[in-house]
């Protein structure tokens, strides 16, 4: 009961910023039933179909989102009587989520009401409830719990300082991250923190990160080549991917790229903001400074047209990026310069670009870490550093494409993570389900 008056309290004094957003940016106006009360036994059943039983597996948004396809596919595998269904908190992990998934294993995740978690928990018949890196909902957590639905956490990250700001609460919390069945954490020091927070040892894992085994082997690929052909590349151009910018960062981009492309007119830009209401903004912040933006969303095609230096793509559409690294020679990962702490590095690492990101990557150090120790990227502190990378890159193509090679090796590396996650999870195995209960 304390927990459901917090999170009205906290709504209705968010209610001015919820609703500003709602009607000037059109966020958080869909599924607003199925987040306020869960859901519906008539919506539950349309998910479920004729399988007896479920499995919830909860991404909050793109990123996570993007994780779980290989899990799908494996977990049926695994357990092809039981109904595997994806819920998403944001409207881009909803509409990525039915892309890849349709809408017919797709909802929206309820708020962290103990009506609305455990109306949805009873109405999909749930076996086992899996949340993407950490989505800590007390409230769900608990209810799953007194179901006796095991609840787990896969591909698990946990800060220093969100830990630290757990324990700071842990008579509120520590209970919660007790009734964590298994959690498979990305490295050792992520497993330590979630012990700390109240854990048990022995329901620890280090898996790995997915974000390795989903990171692409090959450029050559359909979708890459569609882009390609849709740009306009050729041979000679060399093709700089700044992605999942964060404001600020796209105008960084235009500065370096206005200065280089003068002594390197094969320079050509890509900008790929994180967020869709920035893009009308980005789109004007390109064309004010002089340049032609071609935006993504309203070309069908700019196949057999000459990509001119002063044209600068803007890709305005959700779900693409991780193609778009493939079509660039260099990539400079965004939310990086800012507060942000970083996005995913290993998409373009995958692909073999040469890639840079800024000073903070506080979200993605373990994996930062192994890239930069292991020479396949490099970290720039400011604008001058990302100039002189895009430059040095432009100069000497050899060790450019070098960079890009041993990314690519340290990302092969580091593969296994979906293994070892579905041998955590034990579906389809009833040994390790005995396992668990037990523990």
């Amino acid at each position: 009961m304390f927990l459901n008056l917090l999170y009205a309290a906290a709504l209705t004094m968010l209610s001015p910023v919820i609703l500003y957003r709602m009607f000037r940016h059109g966020r958080y106006r869909r599924g607003v039933g199925q987040k306020l009360f869960g859901l519906s036994r008539r919506r539950a059943a349309e998910l479920v179909g004729d399988h007896r039983e479920t499995i919830w597996l909860h991404a909050v948004s793109v990123g996570e989102v993007g994780l779980l396809p290989e899990l799908v596919k494996r977990l049926a595998r695994r357990s092809p009587d039981t109904g595997i269904v994806i819920s998403s908190s944001t409207d881009t992990g909803y509409d990525l989520a039915v892309r890849l998934f349709g809408a017919d294993q797709v909802f929206f995740c309820p708020l962290d009401f103990s009506w609305a978690v455990s109306r949805t928990l009873r109405n999909l018949r749930c076996k086992q409830l899996v949340l993407a890196e950490l989505e800590l909902w007390p409230n769900l957590i608990a209810a799953a719990d007194g179901i006796g639905c095991p609840v787990a956490v896969i591909n698990g990250r946990l800060s220093e300082r969100s830990a630290a700001g757990y324990q700071k609460f842990a008579k509120l919390l520590a209970p919660t991250f007790s009734r964590l069945s298994a959690v498979g954490c990305q490295d050792v020091t992520t497993a330590k923190r979630f012990v700390d927070c109240g854990v048990d040892p022995t329901r620890t894992r280090v898996t790995g990160s997915l974000k390795f085994d989903n990171a692409p082997r090959s450029r050559e690929t359909a979708e890459v080549a569609a882009r390609m052909n849709w740009a306009g590349v050729d041979a000679w151009h060399r093709v700089w991917c700044f992605g999942s910018t964060q404001s600020g960062e796209e105008a960084l981009a235009l500065s370096v790229y206005r200065r280089l492309r003068q002594e390197h007119p094969e320079l050509r830009l890509i900008l790929v903001p994180r967020h869709p209401e920035r893009f009308d903004r980005v789109a004007d912040l390109i064309t004010t400074s002089g340049d032609r933006v071609i935006r993504r969303s309203r070309n069908d095609s700019q196949y057999a047209d000459q990509w001119e230096s002063d044209e600068i793509i803007l890709i305005d559409t959700i779900g693409e990026l991780k193609h778009w690294w493939g079509v660039a020679h260099l990539a400079t990962v965004g939310g990086s310069f800012g507060d942000r702490g970083g996005q995913n590095m290993l998409e373009p690492a995958g692909y073999g670009c040469a890639v840079s990101f800024g000073p903070n990557t506080k979200n993605f150090d373990t994996i930062a870490g192994r890239l930069i120790n292991g020479g396949g990227a490099v970290r720039v502190a400011d604008e001058a550093e990302l100039e002189k990378f895009v430059r040095r890159c432009l100069d000497d193509i050899p060790a450019a494409d070098e960079l890009g090679r041993t990314a690519q090796s340290i990302v092969e590396e580091h593969r296994g993570a979906y293994d070892r996650t579905i041998d955590m999870l034990g579906i389809g195995n009833s040994r390790a389900r005995q396992q668990r209960r037990a523990a």
